[in-house]
């Protein structure tokens, strides 16, 4: 996944466990990695067929989530972004530091959204409407993957876990302290925290513009692209974290928050009543907003966090 990972458990009986752990997240990237040529998804962007195309449990677990995500959010998650991501330099195709035309970016769009993708529950398979389209599954698959991990632990009988994948996290129990996990929120660009909080039994994913970008012309181009526009955002959001059960649901939610940005992106959070944390550029300054279901992680808090 082109990242890091920590896994801590509170237990004394995982011996071979390091194993055990490294052969499932193999498993999760030969599903889902577009780096890697032979995995799932880069053989479903090379077919150019528009008949079924069979996939595994787990892949099509992950595609049905980002479908439900897409449709709640009206396309702001959408899978189907690689076309974009890939125009952008944010892709498999390599960096690039100038930004492409109008044309390019429409000729794209012609072949991304996820209505293109039709899903078939009862035989595991992916449909493509039209054989150019192109998927992505980096917005949800690191969060998919903490899941698994924490499936993996729990069946196990490890029931004091602290998972985290690329900075999307998943905890259950408490610390070696016998305490509940404190989990922090990074300052958006400047590192350090911004926030911690304390968590048990939830995971928690954070999507923001500030680690992947480039700039021209003294503008910066963030690696999230909004597929209304075929462009990255411009609004202020600097990043949203989320909190709920499923890892890969979190992770998700943040994406498209973060394409929503700060109005849109609060009332989508309160529809689906999930515990969400913003912060939002204001000029040389950040300003905080929080959610009533996100405040419950806190304890206490100040009034400038309300």
């Amino acid at each position: 996944m082109g990242t890091n990972f920590t896994v801590m458990v509170v237990d004394e009986q995982s011996t071979g466990l390091e194993d055990r752990i490294n052969e499932l997240l193999i498993d999760v990237n030969t599903a889902m990695s577009t780096y890697q040529n032979d995995s799932e998804i880069s053989q479903l962007n090379r077919s150019e067929s528009t008949e079924p195309f069979k996939v595994s449990a787990d892949f099509f677990y992950v595609m049905e989530r980002s479908q439900e995500i897409s449709s709640k959010s009206n396309g702001a998650f959408d899978m189907t972004l690689g076309p974009l991501i890939n125009l952008w330099g944010f892709g498999t195709k390599g960096e690039r530091t100038t930004v492409p035309s109008d044309s390019q970016i429409t000729a794209k769009r012609a072949y991304v959204g996820y209505e293109k993708v039709v899903l078939d529950k009862d035989n595991l398979s992916v449909t493509k409407k039209d054989p150019r389209v192109v998927c992505s599954l980096s917005a949800i698959a690191k969060g998919f993957g903490v899941d698994k991990v924490a499936e993996l632990l729990e069946s196990l009988n490890i029931n004091d876990y602290y998972v985290e994948i690329g900075g999307e996290v998943r905890v259950k129990g408490r610390n070696a302290s016998n305490v509940p996990w404190r989990i922090g929120i990074a300052v958006p660009g400047y590192g350090g925290v911004d926030k911690i909080i304390s968590l048990t039994d939830m995971s928690m994913a954070t999507s923001g513009d500030y680690l992947n970008y480039f700039e021209e012309d003294g503008v910066r181009y963030s690696h999230t692209i909004d597929a209304v526009t075929g462009k990255p955002i411009t609004h202020n959001l600097a990043s949203v974290t989320v909190i709920h059960e499923s890892c890969a649901m979190a992770d998700g939610y943040a994406t498209a928050i973060n394409v929503l940005g700060p109005e849109k992106g609060m009332a989508l959070a309160e529809k689906e009543n999930l515990a969400v944390y913003m912060i939002i550029r204001s000029g040389d300054n950040f300003e905080k907003k929080m959610n009533e279901e996100f405040k419950r992680y806190f304890g206490n808090y100040s009034a400038e966090d309300k």
